[in-house]
């Protein structure tokens, strides 16, 4: 892989289809607010499951080109950690229970590996949940994709500190085994209490199956990627949602079928749909935050013009 020395304070995105994402259009807009002075973004495109060399490449540029400031891992968070966990200089503790890192940055010399998924998304489930929904209902969790995402909000869920606001049962499905096993060590260690059952789901057709069995009101996650990296979606038509289920696509671009499968079945099902818009926002403000050492509210005004300027640039205001 060929880089180019950053002529300026640059901050990287490594993703797959990086030009189409909106934060292309976005953080020009927030750098500009948050008073981050002359930088820019650019885009690294690897292919899901990259080679390791091209991982390395990756890391070794950032780690030691001046002006590279940092970068949000997507798609790539577990394989990139494992190929250059020993470049890292410093690694969080969050990137270190889940082997994972959605975020580089450099403090006085060093590259320090983050994970910031478990806060994000645990704040972009938390915004949409309907308060005390788990304890209310007993309802449960599925989640399609056994990746960094699904490793970070189950985390999220599993903590005790929720008392009784935890899901009964949480299922997790992945198209192979090695993944399933990798989360299945993680919530070991977390020792919630909570019942987990690990689905090997090579088609679609199988993840309606798992869907079959779900409590209603249950939350349905797609954290598979399809619908953004590649198109599709993990569900049949035939499969069926939860009745007063909550459904989740954490892709907020794309084809985005799986969302539409949900859309069709919403009235008949009393479904609240949700899209990854917030996630997006939570995402990327909590990686800028730590690139570029500003502090960025999670609520409040500040947070809520942060929201507006990313609507506003993107045609969803």
């Amino acid at each position: 892989m060929q880089f180019t020395p950053a002529t300026k304070p640059t901050f990287y995105f490594i993703g797959v289809t990086t030009g189409k994402s909106s934060i292309i259009k976005v953080f020009p807009k927030w750098a500009e607010y948050l008073v981050l002075g002359d930088v820019e973004i650019k885009g690294i495109d690897l292919v899901p499951h990259d080679t390791a060399e091209n991982y390395r490449a990756t890391v070794e540029f950032l780690k030691n080109d001046p002006l590279s400031l940092g970068a949000l891992v997507t798609t790539h968070k577990l394989d990139l950690f494992q190929a250059c966990r020993d470049m890292f200089d410093v690694i969080d503790p969050h990137a270190e229970l889940m082997t994972e890192t959605s975020c580089l940055s450099k403090r006085d010399g060093k590259l320090i590996c983050h994970a910031k998924d478990p806060i994000s998304s645990g704040l972009a489930l938390d915004g949409f949940l309907p308060d005390n929904h788990f304890a209310d209902t007993g309802a449960e969790v599925f989640s399609m994709g056994a990746g960094g995402s699904t490793i970070a909000l189950t985390w999220h869920l599993m903590q005790k500190s929720r008392g009784a606001n935890r899901p009964s049962r949480i299922v997790v499905t992945n198209r192979s085994a090695p993944r399933l096993d990798h989360i299945r060590e993680i919530h070991e260690q977390l020792d919630s209490g909570i019942p987990c059952d690990y689905v090997v789901a090579a088609t679609a057709a199988d993840n309606d199956a798992a869907m079959a069995s779900l409590k209603p009101g249950s939350v349905v996650i797609n954290a598979t990627g399809l619908g953004k990296d590649a198109p599709g979606s993990p569900l049949t038509f035939d499969g069926t949602f939860p009745q007063n289920g909550i459904v989740w696509e954490l892709n907020y671009r794309g084809d985005l079928v799986f969302l539409e499968q949900a859309e069709e079945q919403k009235d008949a099902k009393s479904l609240q749909v949700e899209d990854g818009w917030t996630y997006f926002i939570y995402g990327w403000t909590q990686v800028i935050a730590e690139v570029f050492d500003v502090e960025i509210p999670t609520s409040g005004p500040v947070f809520d013009e942060i929201s507006h300027i990313a609507a506003e640039a993107t045609g969803r205001a």
